[in-house]
């Protein structure tokens, strides 16, 4: 969406941070809360600041005793040869291969997560967890802690920031942004057992020693095709349990991580046959 639609579909004020720090109050978050947010720019309306003031009035209400938790991947730090959105020349997945920086996470760009998130990693207090290609930036008092021993292998298990997030219960903000994209969903991939479960090998560039390496790890194929049909059945079953309301012009949702994470373990070992 262009800006000037934005422009077109706020309304006779932009949005502010002072109506996003009531609204998202609203919704119910609050100081010293762990969350992981996903999220929408644009489906916000026009924003006086744009992600900047989105990423103050979220860090205004957790407060720096609390945790704020937003996907940075970079999918790009990836075997060429399993590119297709989009696809490049298998003439040049040697050269890509050799050259592609090694992941560097205060300069790696993510990539296809949004503004929110991009500009949100660049704070100086902000740490992001070592996995190239499945990093999360962390905000807060415990953000090392959170952000540490994020390892290669099976790379949105039980090492990641999400199992960080499960463990302190904590919750899950969708910010204009649908269940597509709740990667928590990728933690009970992990924990869930299905015959369609596979495991892969990837590969990266890494620094080893100040040194680039190609390095392949372990994984499994993750797959997000189905979680927009979770999150349906997830909000027919825990309806009451899930915080709904509008934040600038979108929906939002906030709910524990646990209960969505438990809830799709459950339906991943019913319905992925």
């Amino acid at each position: 969406m262009g800006e000037a639609e934005v422009i077109g579909k706020t309304g006779d004020q932009p949005v502010t941070r002072e109506r996003l720090e009531e609204e998202l109050t609203s919704l119910g978050m609050k100081a010293g809360m762990c969350v992981i947010v996903h999220s929408s720019l644009s489906a916000l309306g026009w924003v006086c600041g744009g992600a900047h003031t989105v990423i103050l009035a979220l860090e205004e209400i957790v407060r720096p005793w609390g945790l704020l938790i937003m996907p940075t991947h970079s999918g790009h730090l990836s075997d060429p040869a399993g590119w297709v959105n989009p696809p490049v020349p298998e003439t040049w997945w040697g050269t890509i291969r050799a050259s592609m920086p090694a992941y560097d996470p205060e300069l790696t760009p993510s990539r296809g997560v949004g503004k929110i998130p991009e500009l949100f990693r660049k704070q100086s207090d902000a740490v992001r967890s070592a996995h190239p290609q499945l990093s999360f930036a962390v905000w807060g008092e415990d953000a090392v802690e959170a952000a540490a021993g994020h390892e290669l292998d099976f790379s949105l298990g039980e090492t990641s920031p999400l199992a960080k997030v499960y463990e302190r219960d904590g919750y899950v903000l969708l910010l204009g942004a649908g269940y597509e994209s709740n990667t928590s969903f990728h933690l009970a991939e992990y924990r869930a057992s299905f015959p369609r479960k596979e495991e892969i090998e990837s590969g990266s560039p890494i620094l080893v020693d100040g040194h680039r390496r190609w390095k392949t790890f372990r994984d499994i194929d993750i797959n997000s095709d189905d979680f927009a049909e979770i999150g349906q059945a997830f909000e027919k079953r825990h309806k009451n349990e899930i915080k709904t309301g509008r934040v600038g012009l979108t929906a939002a949702r906030l709910f524990r991580q646990r209960l969505c994470v438990d809830f799709a373990v459950q339906w991943m070992e019913r319905h992925r046959l």
